[in-house]
């Protein structure tokens, strides 16, 4: 059984990220103070939901008796981030896993969000940029002389509009082709 003194050592312990002033746990830290409280706790995921490209995790965090102590979901698409493009259902899995502990009291001195989640959330506030502006920038590399693949091997679909900007700069430095 954990005890309120015991969290609340633990939880000293757990280091945290600056975000915009704020400090977040890790979920790895979180991770790593369950199991000092818990050493045979467990936790557990379980897909939800997958479908069109977004995933919906639950995570339950268990004490060694099998008493839940906390749960957490997170829902993920995969066409987010260039991250996600590959690794969407593992970005959601630990979510869901930082909420979880989250919820447990583990790593929620600074904040319930983990650093993940708060980047991740960041990021997805990004407004993308249009159809018309991925022509644009086809157009632009096909004048440059490269294939819109050579020039943003990533993808332009998921590119911010500070991306964007950027990018058509970077573009424009560039000669035209002969």
């Amino acid at each position: 059984m954990i005890t309120y003194d015991a969290l609340v050592s633990v939880n000293k312990t757990i280091k945290t990220v600056d975000i915009k002033g704020k400090d977040y746990a890790q979920v790895n830290d979180r991770v790593k103070a369950f199991r000092q409280l818990c050493p045979n706790g467990a936790i557990s995921t379980e897909i939800i939901s997958m479908q069109d490209g977004v995933v919906t995790i639950k995570a339950t965090v268990c004490d060694e008796e099998g008493k839940v102590l906390g749960t957490g979901l997170a829902q993920e698409k995969e066409s987010s981030s260039f991250i996600n493009k590959t690794s969407y259902i593992e970005n959601c899995e630990t979510s869901a896993v930082g909420r979880a502990l989250g919820f447990a009291g583990i790593g929620v001195d600074g904040s319930m969000y983990s650093a993940e989640e708060l980047v991740n959330a960041i990021t997805n506030q990004n407004p993308k940029i249009t159809k018309k502006e991925v022509e644009v920038l086809k157009r632009m590399c096909e004048n440059k002389g490269l294939s819109i693949d050579e020039a943003f091997p990533y993808g332009v679909e998921s590119l911010t509009s500070e991306q964007y900007t950027a990018a058509v700069k970077k573009l424009s430095s560039l000669k035209d082709k002969a």
